[in-house]
This record gives structure tokens, C-alpha cells and sequence, in this order.
């Protein structure tokens, strides 16, 4: 047992691997939920929370007794994992835009700095991650129409912080498939536009990244019926892949083998039939000079 593994500094997705970490142990030493909560006294609802990642923090006192009674005893192992249980308590980098941020996002910007390959299919919109500063911007004004002009800023602010990841030292691998749709909707005017598609053309030089084109005259697709989806893969041998589905008002995020490779192989369907990555250029090329 080993807490020491490869998180991305992502605090809840430290809880994830911890909780997992916490119900391999519990599962190895034959100990029920009922067993393991009266061990500290508090429920077996506790233990399920904890163990999936849906309580807030993790009580070092609490974790290293169930560390105990799952049979570890070297003291150093145990030292170990209440270190990454500290760490997993702080608050990641966008604690700091919590007044502008929902907390169903905040699990989103997580798995993002923690993934090590984000793919995506998007519809509508350009991801996040790959947006300019002006699109962002009308983007955020018009989704948020009773928001202040003070709220939008950080909010944008926000979306260019998140953009930083890949210009670490390893970024994640970033492979996204856009509908033309996406490059028809004048968000924020031609010029705007025109700078966005200008910045697409220059992230998908990147070598950690991809983007593919799905053109109308492709006709129907795998994920015609669906919205916007991401799949995140992480290096952590704890952590599925994770789907993550958005709304208005909230969000799904999906962990199960059977759903996952749903979106997984639609995605690979959506690759091979949108146009090639080297191909990518000339066809924003070709969208531009419409604008």
C-alpha cells in the first residue's frame, strides 16, 4: 500500500485515489462497512463517502484507525498516506475564484489538471481550453446575462488560468473533435471569430494536442444525438476513466466500465470519420475566409 502515486496536484482527485486506496485495503482484510465506521464510530454511509470521494475532507485521526484496523502497521507506510491526506484537505489553485465558480464545476477543473489525456467531442462550442481571451469573454457574457461585468472578468480570468496546463512540462495529451457548427456560430462577430479559428490553427500545431474537424457534408455521426462530452484518462492506476457530461444547473460525471466505453468507442468512431488532423488547417483555412 502506497499513497505516493501520480494525482497532478488536483486535491479531489487525491481523495479519489486515497478513497480507493482505503477500499482496496478494507476489502483485503475481509471488514464490512459496519465494521470499518465502528471502528472510528461513525456510520457505514461514512465509509462509502470516504471511500468515494464525497466527503469534503478526510480526518487524519479517523484515517490512520482505519489504517490500523485494515492491518497496517509500518509506521512509515501509515506516515505516508496522512501526508497525502493533507494534502488532499488543501484547496487546488481555483479555491481562489470559488465566488464566480459552481461546485459542480470545481470536480470538472480537477480531473482536468489531474488527466493525463482529455478527449472531447464539442457541438457548439470551442473547449475551454483552447478558447481565446475575446471569444471567452462574449461567450461568458451571454451565458450569464445577469452576471456583472466584474463577474465575467473572473470568470475569464479563470478560463485563461485553466489554459496554463499545457504549457507545463507535461501536459496532458488534448485530442478534441469540433462540429462545424462550432466555427459557424459567430460568437462575438467576424473578427472574433477569425482570431479564434487564427488560435486553433496555432494550438493544433502543439504536439500534445489535436483538433478534427467534423464537416456537414459528413452527414450523421456516432454522437449526433448526444451534447458536449469529455473522457479523461489519468496515470494513477486507482482512477477509471471518467466521462464527464454538462448542463445548465449541474453535472454527470460517469466512472462505470460499461457507460464509459460508450463514449470512449464514439469517439474513436467520431475520429476516424471527421477529417484528418492534417487536414485540420486547411479546413479551418477554408472557414475563415467565409467570415
Amino acid at each position: 500500500m502506497t499513497a505516493e502515486t501520480d494525482w497532478g496536484g488536483a486535491p479531489s482527485v487525491l481523495r479519489m485515489i486515497l478513497g480507493r486506496q482505503l477500499e482496496e485495503l478494507r476489502t483485503r482484510a475481509g471488514i464490512t462497512f459496519e465494521e470499518a465506521g465502528e471502528a472510528i464510530g461513525v456510520s457505514h454511509s461514512t465509509i462509502r463517502r470516504m471511500e468515494s470521494a464525497k466527503v469534503a475532507r478526510l480526518r487524519l485521526p479517523d484515517v490512520e484507525k482505519l489504517l490500523r484496523t485494515y492491518g497496517v502497521t509500518d509506521q512509515q507506510e501509515i506516515d505516508t498516506f496522512l501526508k497525502s491526506a493533507r494534502e488532499a484537505n488543501k484547496h487546488g489553485w481555483w479555491h481562489t475564484y470559488r465566488d464566480v465558480l459552481p461546485d459542480w464545476f470545481a470536480a470538472y477543473l480537477s480531473l482536468e489538471q489531474a488527466a493525463l489525456q482529455i478527449r472531447a467531442y464539442e457541438p457548439q462550442i470551442v473547449p475551454g481550453l483552447l478558447q481565446t481571451e475575446s471569444y471567452a469573454r462574449a461567450l461568458l457574457s451571454a451565458g450569464n446575462p445577469h452576471g456583472s461585468a466584474e463577474a465575467t472578468e473572473r470568470r475569464v480570468q479563470l478560463r485563461l488560468r485553466r489554459q496554463e496546463l499545457l504549457s507545463r512540462p507535461t501536459p496532458p495529451r488534448v485530442w478534441v473533435v469540433l462540429d462545424e457548427t462550432v466555427l459557424r456560430w459567430p460568437v462575438g462577430g467576424p473578427e472574433v471569430m477569425r482570431e479564434q479559428i487564427d488560435h486553433l490553427m496555432e494550438v493544433n500545431r502543439l504536439p500534445q494536442v489535436t483538433v478534427q474537424i467534423m464537416p456537414f457534408a459528413n452527414g450523421p455521426h456516432p454522437a449526433m444525438r448526444t451534447g458536449a462530452f469529455h473522457v479523461f484518462r489519468f496515470r494513477a492506476r486507482e482512477l477509471p476513466d471518467i466521462v464527464y457530461l454538462n448542463g445548465m444547473v449541474g453535472a454527470v460525471y460517469l466512472d462505470k466500465g460499461e457507460d464509459v466505453v460508450v463514449y470512449r468507442e464514439a469517439l474513436d468512431r467520431l475520429g476516424a470519420q471527421a477529417a484528418p488532423a492534417r487536414r485540420t488547417e486547411s479546413v479551418l483555412r477554408g472557414i475563415r475566409k467565409d467570415l
